[in-house]
């Protein structure tokens, strides 16, 4: 006689779906993003020691009159295209990851709404924990976006620096345009910071997600 197999309540119970935030989908984008906000520091870290600087040589004006002109010490393509893959990895990253946590806020019972634009607690407004979460999720939707813009306007500064001497750029100039010491760090540090606070922003919005499971 075969013998029968009991089915208990887990065997019962759905499965997490893709779209939810604690779901293995969910964590595989969360570490990607983690990952790629590291991988913009490291190419942060590597177009500020390659950066451009100026040098300044004498030159001859027919032979009657020296005058010093500026060089640049190499083209600069390495710190742009550091910069740029930089730009493009960061923007990508942080527009997959909110869309992703728009749409699994979205799947959320009614009593959850709209909050900044990422998730909101309408339900017992006069509950400490809801105005705990409400204070939390606002305070990591402002801080992300504040600092990816801030960090990404630094690189599109390098950007446009570095791309303006890709040609003749040993070729002696009155003046050189160069970017400040510590500019692509600052943007490398404030692309970390964008990674971990949206992580902030995920798990708070996860925490928010659990409270109606």
């Amino acid at each position: 006689m075969p013998k029968t197999v009991a089915v208990t309540h887990a065997d019962l119970a759905p499965g997490r779906r893709s779209t939810e935030l604690g779901s293995r989908t969910g964590v595989v984008l969360m570490v990607l993003t983690i990952i790629c906000g590291l991988f913009c520091f490291s190419l942060c870290l590597i177009a500020e020691a390659t950066r451009s600087q100026e040098r300044w040589v004498d030159t001859e004006d027919n032979g009657k009159q020296v005058k010093y002109e500026c060089v640049y010490s190499h083209s600069g393509k390495t710190p742009l295209l550091c910069s740029a893959v930089a730009f493009v990895g960061l923007a990508v990253a942080m527009v997959v990851l909110r869309m992703y946590i728009l749409i699994a806020v979205s799947k959320l019972p009614a009593p959850a709404v709209a909050f900044v634009g990422l998730a909101g607690i309408s339900w017992d407004t006069d509950s400490t924990r809801t105005k705990t979460l409400t204070w939390q999720a606002g305070f990591f939707f402002v801080t992300t976006w504040l600092c990816f813009a801030v960090g990404e306007i630094l690189l599109l500064v390098g950007l446009s620096m570095e791309s303006g001497h890709l040609k003749n750029w040993s070729k002696p100039k009155a003046s050189c345009l160069i970017i400040r010491e510590g500019l692509f760090c600052a943007a490398g540090v404030f692309s970390l910071m964008t990674v971990f606070l949206a992580a902030g922003l995920f798990l708070t919005a996860l925490h928010t997600q659990k409270m109606f499971q």
